[in-house]
C-alpha cells in the first residue's frame, strides 16, 4: 500500500465534523476558538439516546497548518467530545 499525501488547493473551504454533549453550546465552543473568524455551524444528527449532537462546522482554511491547527484546537476543547 502506497502512502500518498493530501493534495489540497488553498484556500479552501473545509468540514469539520464535531460531536458533543447534547446540552453543550457548539456556539460557544467555536467562538472560543475562531474568534471573529467567519464559518458556519450545520446540524448534523443526534445520537440514539439523545445525549450527543453532531455538527459539521465549516470554514476557510488558508494553508495546510491553518487546517491543521484548527482541528488540534477543536480537538482539545472540553466541551467538544471528538472531531473528524
Amino acid at each position: 500500500m502506497h502512502s500518498q499525501e493530501l493534495k489540497i488547493k488553498y484556500p479552501c473551504l473545509w468540514e469539520y465534523k464535531t460531536v458533543v454533549e447534547a446540552d453543550a453550546c457548539i456556539k460557544t465552543a467555536t467562538k472560543d476558538i475562531l474568534r471573529e473568524r467567519d464559518h458556519k455551524i450545520k446540524l448534523s444528527k443526534s445520537s440514539k439516546a439523545g445525549k450527543y449532537t453532531s455538527y459539521t462546522i465549516s470554514i476557510l482554511v488558508h494553508n495546510d497548518d491553518d487546517r491543521k491547527m484548527l482541528f488540534e484546537c477543536l480537538k482539545k476543547h472540553d466541551k467538544i467530545k471528538f472531531v473528524l
